[in-house]
């Protein structure tokens, strides 16, 4: 697609409005009610489609496909994203009001860490075909790392600081409670963080890690600049909403890592396949339609399927605790207590 210089300034400006009204709405910190959040994600995803029927009558059906395909990966792994970033919020304790502003920060950090990514990886597809090859090998693996971990069924209720984070904690301080949206206070005459930029620095840093697996994931699906940058920007910033309107829900999809990982090695596969007809090899390429279908069937099972396996998983610990509760150990100390009152 030929994106000329003014329709790249007149994007920029339009998703740089679209943030500025989401900082204004959010700039008072307060407890995000289910409302709120349902409400300003649906027109998150509204925007979302609006611009991909945009691309289709002003662009082409290719570019449009490309777009939603896009857009519903960068979306499902943002979803997994958010695992770590209910971990980071619990380790932190950061209070329910503040959460949001530490959101809307993370998602500005991921959006210009993914800026500086696209760029460099437009870059250097546009000099070295070969590095197809190294994106579809890396995702191919990370595939695989989730179905190992989903597998091996661990423990995820923590989350431990990276060596970064803890130098930047020794390095400069930090306050032992939060003091609104203060960033740094004064202690003593020093100049020390508070808790609440530990968080945003946490959420940062973990962003670089998700973006080397969305990154090469897209450009699996797209090599056009402009498709990439706008479809990572749709589906971050709808990321805050979400956080709330799905918190509860995010562990009942029990099956996100296989769905993601099914996702990432065909997309893996995909560009494997793409850098081997780019290198003169007659092999099939997968087209975008195909591409959607997958993606958007992979995740519509997984889904189900989660659902199915966390009513089953309630069921049965419910009926567990029916039994538990009258079995005879049970009933010998409800009658050993009713001995002793009497």
């Amino acid at each position: 697609m030929d994106v000329s210089t003014t329709l790249w300034v007149l994007t920029i400006l339009g998703l740089g409005a679209l943030i500025a009204i989401d900082f204004f709405i959010g700039r008072k910190p307060h407890d995000v009610s289910v409302k709120e959040a349902g409400i300003w994600t649906i027109v998150w995803i509204v925007l979302a489609l609006l611009f991909g029927v945009g691309l289709l009558i002003w662009g082409n059906s290719q570019a449009s496909g490309e777009f939603f395909a896009g857009y519903i990966t960068e979306k499902s792994l943002s979803v997994d994203n958010l695992f770590v970033f209910v971990l980071i919020m619990a380790k932190f304790s950061v209070p329910s009001h503040l959460q949001q502003r530490v959101l809307l920060v993370g998602v500005l950090i991921a959006l210009v860490l993914r800026t500086i990514f696209i760029a460099a990886g437009a870059a250097v597809i546009a000099n070295f075909s070969w590095i197809f090859y190294i994106f579809g090998a890396f995702l191919i693996y990370t595939a695989w790392k989730l179905i190992q971990e989903a597998r091996a069924d661990e423990d995820e209720d923590d989350w431990e600081e990276n060596r970064l984070l803890k130098s930047v904690e020794k390095k400069f301080g930090v306050a032992d409670r939060y003091h609104g949206t203060k960033l740094f206070i004064r202690n003593n005459g020093k100049r020390i963080m508070t808790p609440l930029m530990v968080v945003m620095l946490a959420i940062g840093t973990t962003d670089i890690l998700f973006a080397l697996d969305s990154i090469p994931a897209i450009f699996g699906l797209t090599q056009d600049p402009y498709i990439v940058f706008t479809a990572n920007a749709f589906a971050l910033m709808g990321l805050r909403q979400l956080y709330f309107l799905i918190g509860g829900l995010l562990k009942k999809l029990v099956h996100l890592s296989y769905g993601l990982s099914v996702i990432l090695g065909f997309i893996g596969v995909k560009l494997v396949l793409h850098a081997l007809h780019e290198s003169g090899v007659h092999v099939p390429e997968i087209s975008i339609p195909f591409s959607l279908a997958v993606i958007g069937g992979v995740l519509v099972v997984t889904t189900i399927t989660s659902l199915i396996a966390s009513k089953k998983q309630a069921q049965r610990e419910a009926a567990e605790a029916a039994e538990a509760s009258t079995s005879p150990a049970a009933e010998a100390g409800e009658t050993e207590k009713d001995s002793v009152g009497a």
